[in-house]
């Protein structure tokens, strides 16, 4: 079989911690960027102190960082813009991710020679119009959301060597390329300054002129959500889409956890290679992707899959109930250093995130995409020894425990109980 060429894992970053994660479980570079001018105000702990450490991550292990610059912006916004990108100058992130033209003609006077990646704010659907970003300096083209393998098949072939990338995987904006102005209209927090609030995950009421009463819109009996989209998964679509020559492939989610990061970056590494490498059948890639995207579909909380518009065929993809897919498994820590102990065997250190009680069914997610599953029989506060019935998240160190385990398993490997 003919080698295929591999495209790039781009990974979302909300903190350094989210960062890390994201390169331990594969990501090829991860895009993160500071509140004020990027489309993440909230859940985004990124400061400049952060953007330089995730940098020099990245950076260390031979991997890209990129940063976003891509809000629409207004003319107060382009006042603090030029200090701003000399200083990320300074920090030398290998592209900006941008959508305004004008934040691109300050950025390149600014910093000449940057690499600007076309964000898909700036709603890119056909080669002509590649062409145009192109020939403004731009040296990638994030592709709108709404386009169909084919019509970005045809792009890529003619846009000669401009990178062309595209989201595999995360939540789905239904306001075109996702520009979006209900948040702004309901809450006075713009989608398109980075605040948004998710008036399409909301459900909505009518009010007949003249009347009191508010009546929910009828499709279900659990209520109307006329706006909620499903979740994007592409994961079972790669080969078709690695073969029309993406250079990228985007997983969406700065606001998810390190946990959603582990289990998904981990299944799209795990399928990018499995594809790429010249051994595999047909049958044995199917057969692959069935198991990571059952993975994905079992292990995760999402609002129902859809392919999206690549491979709408006739098939909506709307979220009619709001109800959300629980899993049998809830993420309850991070490991953070697996050491060896007096009695032969190792300690494993976890920071944790929800709960976990003595006697749970445990599942270990490695960055190498290894299960593994054990007893949390034994669980000791790592500060004093102490025997804990249940230990619980967000306590700062009173949070961090250890289990005792066989084998050791590499920081940032994260862990799951069994609910039910």
């Amino acid at each position: 079989m003919t080698k295929i060429k591999k495209p790039e894992l781009l990974a979302p970053a909300g903190n350094i911690n989210k960062l890390q994660t994201a390169l331990a479980f594969g990501a090829d570079a991860v895009y993160f960027g500071l509140p004020d001018f990027s489309l993440r105000v909230r859940i985004n702990d990124f400061g400049w102190t952060e953007l330089e450490q995730g940098i020099s991550l990245a950076h260390e292990q031979g991997k890209r960082a990129y940063v976003t610059l891509n809000i629409l912006a207004h003319n107060k916004d382009l006042s603090g813009l030029t200090e701003h990108v000399l200083k990320l100058k300074e920090l030398g992130p290998d592209a900006l991710f941008i959508s305004d033209p004008g934040v691109a003609g300050l950025v390149q006077s600014v910093w000449p020679g940057v690499k600007m990646s076309l964000s898909t704010q700036a709603n890119c659907t056909n080669w002509q119009s590649a062409l145009v970003w192109k020939s403004l300096g731009f040296q990638r083209i994030v592709l709108s959301r709404e386009l169909s393998l084919a019509e970005i098949t045809e792009i890529i072939s003619r846009v000669g060597d401009l990178e062309i990338e595209v989201f595999a995987h995360g939540a789905l904006c239904s306001s075109y390329s996702g520009r979006c102005f209900l948040s702004d209209q309901l809450n006075g927090r713009s989608a398109n300054q980075g605040d948004c609030t998710q008036p399409c995950r909301w459900e909505y009421q009518i009010q007949p002129l003249g009347h009191e009463q508010s009546f929910i819109l009828g499709e279900d009996q659990h209520g109307s959500y006329i706006l909620n989209s499903q979740d994007l998964c592409l994961l079972k679509r790669l080969p078709e889409i690695i073969a029309s020559g993406v250079s990228s492939l985007k997983i969406e989610g700065r606001a998810k956890s390190a946990y959603y990061l582990a289990n998904v970056i981990g299944a799209y590494r795990r399928a990018i290679d499995y594809i790429c490498d010249d051994v595999h059948s047909e049958a044995e890639i199917s057969q692959e992707l069935e198991y990571l995207y059952q993975e994905l579909i079992t292990k995760l909380r999402h609002r129902g899959y859809t392919e999206g518009f690549m491979f709408r065929g006739t098939e909506h993809f709307q979220n009619l109930t709001g109800v959300n897919f629980v899993p049998d498994w809830e993420f309850c820590g991070q490991v953070i250093d697996c050491r060896p102990n007096d009695a032969g065997s190792f300690d494993l250190i976890i920071d944790v995130h929800n709960a976990l009680l003595a006697g749970d069914t445990v599942e270990l997610l490695s960055p190498t995409y290894q299960v593994t599953t054990f007893q949390a029989t034994k669980i000791l506060a790592l500060k004093d020894n102490t025997v804990l019935s249940e230990a619980h998240g967000g306590a700062g160190e009173a949070s961090q425990v250890k289990l005792e385990v066989d084998q050791l398993y590499p920081r940032f490997s994260v862990l799951r109980r069994r609910l039910r």
